[in-house]
Parts: structure tokens; sequence; C-alpha cells
């Protein structure tokens, strides 16, 4: 949306496109459900569970660890009875959930040191009806657009992503003994993301992170139910400004807190000992990509970008090419790294060195490390002529490990 967006300043068309990469996404994932039974047959749990695991270290565990550190009178009582449940297993008086105490003491806490705002509280106080409009006319006109053709680089990409994580998350739920069929559960969640295309939704929908710290939250079917239930009230009545101004963040940080730490820690229980060395590389990528998040943003904050400070300047402090590399595609990356020494610990030399093909392959079409800086911004780039460091090393890899597995014993797949 923002490229439109800064090509057209035209608010409206940008939305519309929105929309369009947003039925684009659920279309891949509603054809990706076909083999998406394969990949997970053939990909071991340390990989899926490795890149899940990055992603809940970085992307859902650090923004919120830094909130509570940031102001511990609010934080720190709701993390410690997150922390006495869930970690020390005390079950807190009348079986009063945690996660429930924390919210209310946390708000409490903001309130009566004055942290809040009362006046944007009454402001937010407004019950109005928001119902559900159909926007297929406005869709399809941005579908069947220049637009869709110029932008299918970046939609692509994007959908393949979300149809990787929502395998995962299948993966992660039945590491914690939730088995959901693959082909259904992802070929509805195609559905969903299409149908909030036609309802005026530019977000895609996935299957939901963190299946294992809900359950031992005690979440289940029933609290799937009530959240969707409750959450579409908040939403049609439009009420979602004033949960957001009565309770503060750091309230319920030491939940996704919590959350994280259950999803890291679930991919080195719920694969074997042995493989605990690839789980940890698969974690590498996904730090590189809260790494360079972090990097832009502190950059953005003083008014300057990669390409302004220039990456000369910024690899005398920082290897800035590793990191952009490393970051673009890292769901990819981290999947076939942790595959790759999943199969070398297990003595698989072929397999392992069929995961490296599959990385140059990968590569070559700039899914896995393809980047350029344009317009004060990385963008991805595609093809073997920005990536080709990349295939041939890659390619390398795939011949090293074949050569020495040689001389090794035969693989044994029984």
């Amino acid at each position: 949306m923002k490229p439109v967006l800064d090509q057209t300043h035209d608010v409206e068309l940008a939305w519309k496109v929105g929309l369009a990469a947003c039925l684009g996404s659920g279309l891949i994932e509603l054809g990706g459900a076909f083999i998406a039974g394969w990949v997970k047959k053939i990909t071991p749990r340390a990989a899926l569970l490795a890149t899940l695991a990055g992603i809940a270290i970085t992307f859902i565990s650090m923004d919120f660890c830094f909130r509570i550190f940031a102001d511990p009178l609010v934080g720190f009582i709701p993390l410690a009875f997150i922390l006495i449940q869930y970690i020390g297993r005390i079950t807190l008086p009348a079986n009063v959930p945690a996660g429930l105490v924390a919210v209310v003491s946390g708000a409490a806490l903001a309130w009566g040191m004055g942290r809040m705002d009362g006046a944007a509280l009454a402001n937010a106080m407004h019950i109005q009806a928001h119902m559900p409009h159909l926007f297929i006319t406005d869709m399809m006109g941005a579908t069947f657009s220049a637009y869709m053709i110029t932008f299918l680089p970046v939609i692509v990409p994007m959908g393949l992503f979300n149809l990787l994580g929502s395998l995962q998350n299948l993966e992660s739920a039945e590491a914690a003994g939730d088995v959901y069929p693959v082909k259904s559960s992802l070929a509805v969640n195609g559905l969903g993301t299409m149908a909030a295309a036609c309802c005026g939704s530019v977000f895609p929908t996935t299957i939901y992170i963190g299946h294992p710290g809900w359950k031992k939250m005690g979440a289940g079917a029933g609290y799937s139910v009530a959240n969707g239930i409750a959450i579409t009230l908040l939403c049609l009545s439009g009420l979602v400004g004033f949960v957001a101004a009565l309770v503060p963040v750091e309230a319920g940080a030491a939940i996704l807190l919590w959350i994280g730490i259950t999803i890291a820690s679930q991919a080195f229980q719920a694969t074997p000992r042995e493989h605990a060395p690839a789980v940890v590389i698969g974690f590498f990528p996904a730090l590189a990509a809260w790494g360079l998040l972090v990097l832009e943003g502190a950059l953005r904050a003083a008014g300057t970008s990669v390409e302004a400070v220039g990456m000369k300047a910024l690899s005398m402090q920082i290897p800035i090419a590793g990191l952009i590399s490393l970051e673009r595609g890292f769901i990819f990356t981290s999947m076939i790294l942790a595959a790759m020494t999943v199969c070398l610990i297990e003595k698989h030399y072929r397999a392992a060195a069929a995961w490296a093909a599959v990385a140059a392959a990968i590569s070559a079409t700039g899914l896995m490390h393809g980047y350029a800086i344009a317009n004060g911004a990385i963008v991805n780039a595609y093809g073997p002529s920005h990536t080709w460091p990349f295939v041939l090393g890659y390619a390398g890899i795939a011949g090293v490990f074949l050569l020495f597995g040689m001389r090794n014993k035969p693989e044994n797949h029984s």
C-alpha cells in the first residue's frame, strides 16, 4: 500500500490495491493447502519450530519485555502473577486466571499512578454500530489494474510467508498434543483471508501463533470461540478504542512475554535433544530481521535512513550487508538452515545437500537474500543477478556435503 500511496498520494487507491493484495494472499494459502502436507512431512520438526521460536523471541516477546522494564512500577506486578502461576505452578485463590489478574492489576496501577488519560477514555466511550460492507467492486477493480502486476513480486512472497507461517503453527500445535488436518486448516484460513478482503480488510488472516502457551494457560476451543465473539462485538460496536484507552499495553505485556517464552521453549522440548544445534541455528535469521527492524526504526527517528547514512559508513560498525541479506526471506532461510543441520546431525548427507540445493534455487529467485536500496528504503530484489553469490555459495555447500558424505556409510532412512 505504501508504494502506491507514495506514487499517487491517493489513500483510497492504496487501500484498494491493499484489498487486491489481501485477496492474492488468500488465494496463495488456499492453493498451498494442497501441497503443504507434503512440505510438512519432509521437513524436520526442529526446522519448523525453530523458525517460530525465533519469531517468538524477537517479534513477540522482545518489544513487550522492553515495555515491562521501561515502566517497572506498572509492568513488574503483572509479570509476577504470570510467572508465579505458569512457571512456579502455584494456583491463585479461587482458581482466578493469572492473565486476568495481570491485566486488572496492571490497569489499576497505571490508573492509580496517573499514567492514563481519563479524557481519552471518555472520548472513546461512544457505542455506534459499524456493520460490515462488501467492497468486491473496489477489490476486483484493483486486482485487474496495472498496480497488481507491478506489485506481484511483493504480494507473492508475502503470501508464501503467510502460508509457511501457518504451516509452522500447525506443527507447533501438533507438538503440543493437538493434531489438526493441514489441508482443511490452511484452506479455511485462505478462504477467511479472501472473505476479509471482500469486506474491506487489507490484513490477511493466519493460523494464530502461540498454541502451546495458550494451552498451558488453560485455553481451549471455547477460548477461541469466546475470543472471536468478543473481538467481533468490539469491532461492530466501535469500542476497540475504548479498551485501548482503558488498559495500558504494559498490563498485558507479561502475557505476550510468556507466550514467546513458551513457543521458544517448545522448539527444544518437543524435538530430540541432539537437534538443539539446529534450533539455535534457526534463530539467527529471525534475530537479523529483528535487528534490521530496530536499526531502521532508529534511523527513521533520527530523520535519516540506511541509504542516507550509506552502506560503507554503517559497515564500519556492523556488517550491514550480511544483516540485510539474512533478513530478506528470513522465514525460508531459518527453516532451511535448521533442516540442513538436522540432516547433518542424523548423518543424512544427501538430504542435507538437497536442502542446500533448495536454498540455492530459492536464492536464485530472490525470495531469499535479494535486496536493493532505493528511494530511502530497503526493497526486495528478484532474480539471480542480485543473489548469485548466495546461489553459488549454497551450491558449494551442497557439493561439500555430497563429497564428504560419500566417504561415510550409506544413509539409512528406515
